[in-house]
């Protein structure tokens, strides 16, 4: 069975091996021990909290765990709200018109400028599953099951959800984008800048970036080419966060200009679609028609897994074998909050 659950201390050597095989460009999970512990530490210290009342610093960062061989197989995370303790940047693509009626001259201009639109919205981040576990439903529910935490615990995150899509670049770590930056404005190659960024050293953007609008036209035509596109291993993610309700938003990330997406959090398809029920124990065999899957409804001890259900209209609870009651720590009577794998 895989089960999703808060990361411990003890997932080190996991999370280490996840940062490693997720290479360049997935700037949330770099190879840093000192970071990756500081990551660990800030998650365990955010599900420990039983008094927030908003958005704030936290991290929630989960791991699928493979019960039968007990190892790690994928992670996925949730900001609160990002840019509160250290800035985050973004290029938010635009537009500008320049026009001249007594020349009948009209143009318009696609442009990027630096910002921070995006501080203290909540961020769907560091989504990644190792290849040995790349089959099933797996990946769609190490993303989805992360709606059905924040349909749970609304009160801790922004109205308006996002996520940053990796952009393009190639298999030596390569950007397009990152190389017309580099020429022009910096002296630092695109996995060099990524990892300063993904280890919080930041500064340099401030120092280096142009601080003022970039016309697109004065970009190579590679660099132009790939502003909103993403990395090829990424749109499959990419396209389950379409299906969720998320679209392209006006902002592209700084280093590669990958996209990012968004979504108000009452249009995230598997929230609407989700039920929250209390839990009958009932004789059914797991592993049959196994077409949902589930959430507890705590946060400390939470756990997420893909399991069958026999929802009774007639009472309002929805029936769950032993087996999955034991897995996700909740007894007949506590409720639990589900959503289809496939809707």
């Amino acid at each position: 069975m895989m089960i999703i659950r808060p990361i411990q201390q003890t997932d080190f050597d996991a999370l280490k091996c996840v940062a490693v095989e997720s290479g360049v460009g997935f700037t949330s999970l770099p190879d840093n021990d000192e970071l990756l512990l500081g990551k660990i530490k800030r998650s365990v210290e955010s599900f420990a909290k039983e008094d927030v009342q908003k958005p704030g610093t936290e991290l929630y960062l989960f791991v699928m765990e493979d019960t039968d061989t007990k190892e790690v197989v994928g992670t996925s995370g949730i900001e609160a709200a990002v840019g509160l303790d250290d800035a985050f940047y973004s290029y938010h693509h635009g537009k500008v018109v320049h026009s001249s009626r007594e020349l009948n001259v009209h143009n318009t201009v696609e442009t990027l400028t630096l910002c921070n639109d995006y501080t203290g919205v909540s961020e769907i981040c560091t989504l990644f599953l190792r290849e040995q576990a790349r089959g099933g439903y797996n990946g769609r529910v190490l993303s989805r099951f992360r709606f059905l935490f924040i349909a749970e615990h609304n009160h801790l995150f922004s109205e308006k959800i996002f996520a940053e899509m990796r952009g393009v670049s190639d298999e030596n770590g390569s950007s397009p984008f990152w190389e017309w930056l580099e020429e022009h404005f910096f002296s630092l190659d695109f996995p060099t800048a990524d990892y300063l960024t993904g280890v919080g050293q930041k500064e340099f953007i401030a120092e280096l970036m142009p601080k003022y609008p970039i016309y697109v036209k004065l970009l190579s035509k590679a660099a132009q080419a790939v502003i909103g596109e993403v990395h090829e291993k990424t749109r499959p993610a990419l396209k389950l966060l379409q299906a969720e309700g998320f679209t392209k938003s006006a902002y592209v990330d700084i280093f590669d200009a990958g996209p990012s997406v968004e979504a108000k959090i009452e249009n995230i398809r598997t929230v609407r679609n989700s039920r929250r029920m209390p839990v009958v124990i009932s004789q059914s065999n797991e592993s049959e028609n196994i077409s949902y899957f589930a959430i507890n409804t705590k946060l400390s001890d939470f756990r997420g897994i893909m399991l069958h259900v026999e929802i009774d209209e007639e009472n309002q609870t929805v029936g769950i074998s032993q087996a999955a009651a034991d897995a996700l720590s909740v007894s007949e009577g506590d409720f639990i909050r589900f959503a289809p794998i496939i809707c």
